[in-house]
């Protein structure tokens, strides 16, 4: 009987090899802080040689590393990239059941994108988070529909955010505890009492509060 044939190799292209790469990278930093990762852990990891990672990340572990978070900012920016479509709070909750599964799944990795100290940290990596949190506030505003926020309404908005960052460290820390659809549900909450403190002293937040009461 003839053995059957092995499947062909296929040589990936550049851009699959480099996409690789970031996978295993990601699944890396996603279980363990970045400065506990080196090029032959995500070598090893994707199945290839060192070389053929230097071949890609030239710049070495802090070029990948930054490409790896590019990636992962991306991600999470999406998170907030929802349809104009139904209550604000309801949209808002579906943004955060996709942003805190991406806590969930990123556990550790998370941790250490956000709270830095990391030795591979850089004005640049600095950026890209913050660039997700500049981000997250543009889609909040534009669900709000608003254009030109107060300084009140905009400094509130990126405070929240601010707040489910934190409190999406704090639940990784306290073992994933309280369940994830009651942490989402808190979050909402705070969403609207940190608005209806603010409309106290902004005409501009106090009609979107009541547009809030009217819409739920």
């Amino acid at each position: 009987m003839t053995p059957p044939a092995a499947p062909a190799y296929r040589r990936l292209s550049v851009e699959e090899r480099r996409s690789q790469l970031l996978e295993a990278a990601l699944g890396l930093f996603a279980h363990r802080a970045p400065e506990e990762v080196s090029l032959d852990d995500v070598a090893e990891a994707a199945g290839v040689s060192r070389p053929l990672v230097y071949r890609y990340f030239p710049g070495g572990k802090q070029q990948l590393y930054e490409a790896a978070l590019r990636s992962a900012a991306d991600e999470l920016r999406q998170c907030f990239d929802e349809p104009h479509e139904g209550p604000l709070l309801t949209r808002l909750s579906r943004a955060l059941d996709r942003y805190l599964a991406f806590v969930d799944q990123h556990d550790a990795g998370f941790s250490a994108l956000l709270q830095g100290g990391s030795v591979v940290e850089t004005s640049r990596t600095t950026a890209i988070v913050d660039g997700v949190r500049r981000a997250a506030a543009r889609h909040i505003l534009s669900h709000l529909g608003v254009t030109e926020p107060s300084a009140r309404l905009r400094m509130t908005v990126r405070m929240w955010i601010t707040a489910v960052e934190a409190a999406s460290l704090i639940w990784l820390d306290d073992d994933k505890e309280p369940p994830v659809d009651e942490l989402r549900d808190w979050l909402v909450e705070q969403f609207v009492a940190v608005m209806s403190v603010t409309a106290r002293r902004d005409p501009q937040t106090s009609e979107l509060v009541r547009a809030l009461a009217a819409d739920v």
